[in-house]
């Protein structure tokens, strides 16, 4: 009866979510300012991404098109950071407008495809030696790795109350993972 007890504890700590994935951080992990995590909304907890800097550091690669700068941004910060077409193209407007880059209609698709122009070249050059989407990166999995140990931690206690805690202990160890659970979602939750 006792292993069927705490057999049924990890597979009721597994099936709340407290199995960790192994591999990249979530790939929309909310990690604070425009075009965070899903759907290029954010929790607004960090500092604004500065999008001019990241088009133009994608820019001195090679030509693209706004869809495929936005894809190349949430590629290269595996998820953290995409950028919304709403901050993406007018962007790209203003700098059309201030002639640093030009856009070229390709055939058939109706695509505007953004180069930049001999003016934008330097303000493109500064952009690309330290790319926005670098430190959006970098604090993002810093911040994953931080949660993935207390998470891994947590687990651990767990599993040492279910092997050598009392019925009550082991009870009460499944009324703090059902409170943490719906802590968890009451986080997610939030507004501004």
């Amino acid at each position: 009866m006792k292993f069927h007890r705490r057999g049924h504890l990890l597979h009721e700590a597994r099936m709340r979510g407290f199995g960790f994935p192994a591999g990249p951080p979530f790939p929309h992990f909310p990690h604070g300012g425009e075009g965070h995590g899903r759907g290029g909304r954010g929790r607004g907890r960090g500092r604004r991404p500065n999008v001019r800097n990241a088009v133009l550091a994608l820019l001195t690669e090679r030509p693209m098109h706004g869809y495929e700068m936005i894809q190349e941004i949430d590629s290269r910060t595996g998820g953290a950071w995409r950028p919304s077409p709403g901050s993406i193209y007018p962007t790209l407007q203003l700098l059309e407008d201030e002639g640093v880059v030009v856009a070229t209609a390709e055939s058939g698709g109706g695509r505007k495809r953004f180069t930049l122009t001999e003016q934008g070249r330097a303000e493109a050059e500064t952009a690309a030696q330290t790319p926005p989407w670098a430190e959006v990166a970098e604090d993002t999995i810093n911040s994953w790795h931080d949660i993935r140990n207390a998470g891994a931690q947590a687990m651990h206690a767990l599993r040492q109350v279910m092997l050598t805690g009392t019925d009550d202990q082991r009870e009460r160890a499944a009324q703090v993972l059902d409170e943490t659970r719906r802590k968890l979602y009451a986080i997610l939750a939030e507004s501004e």
